[in-house]
């Protein structure tokens, strides 16, 4: 089954698995994220970026790793982890955890490519993916996150339609749902413009480990979060002491 999904990715550049979080599941993780925006502002990092966002209805949320424990349970999800080693084999790192809490009044951000972020073009190979998490039903009127169709097969700026935002369409999925994008595709957030309800996701994002993560793992999680991480998210965290050098491989040093 998940080969299918897989297989999905790889084509239309995107793929939804359902169920992934029972009822239950969904309204722990929600409410944990409702504590770590708490958290975050606490500590002193807003949740309204004005350069980022147009106004403080999008609420986002950072280093979730650092934040609840749950957080680091769900970025090593096993469905999770079979789109990432479908889509990027066993070389992957995490390159960062977010949210993004879209409230009534929200607004589109910049449209954008994750890949394109960190990696200059040609954009020839899917070296990122982010795994989001729905825990909200997601529809076009509340902030589902819009996306160009097929547009994972971008290879250069020069290629992007002109009237890019007009040709986008929502991801739409119930909450406990998955959606696996790939890096390359390119996208924006959706404005959410209902009166009363919001649009809750996580975004797991990971690349290949030869590309610098987003988020400088060793200067952001607190020592104590770092002392408890299991063995195989230090690593895949790139904490290690060979940092992002090929994951599982043996090193041979050679001296003069």
């Amino acid at each position: 089954m998940m080969q299918d999904y897989v297989r999905r990715l790889r084509s239309d550049g995107y793929c939804i698995v359902r169920d992934v979080l029972d009822a239950r599941r969904v309204r722990e993780v929600r409410e944990a994220l409702a504590d770590a925006a708490e958290e975050s502002e606490r500590r002193g990092v807003p949740t309204f970026i004005p350069g980022l966002d147009h106004n403080s209805a999008n609420v986002r949320v950072f280093n979730l790793i650092d934040l609840n424990p749950l957080f680091r349970e769900l970025i090593m999800h096993p469905t999770a982890l079979e789109l990432v080693h479908g889509l990027l084999g066993e070389h992957y790192m995490i390159s960062n955890f977010t949210a993004n809490i879209a409230r009534p009044g929200s607004r589109s951000m910049n449209v954008h490519s994750d890949q394109a972020i960190v990696i200059p073009e040609p954009w020839e190979q899917p070296w990122a993916l982010n795994v989001i998490w729905c825990l909200d039903d997601v529809t076009a009127e509340n902030g589902g996150t819009l996306y160009l169709p097929g547009s994972h097969q971008i290879q250069r700026l020069e290629e992007l339609p002109p009237d890019i935002q007009s040709r986008m369409v929502p991801f739409t999925a119930p909450a406990g749902s998955i959606i696996g994008m790939e890096g390359r595709m390119w996208h924006t957030s959706g404005p959410n413009t209902t009166v009363d309800q919001e649009r809750a996701l996580l975004f797991g994002y990971y690349t290949m480990d030869f590309v610098r993560p987003q988020v400088n793992w060793n200067a952001q999680l607190s020592p104590s979060t770092i002392r408890s991480l299991p063995a195989e998210l230090f690593e895949r965290l790139g904490l290690g002491p060979t940092g992002n050098v090929r994951h599982g491989s043996t090193l041979t040093l050679i001296a003069d």
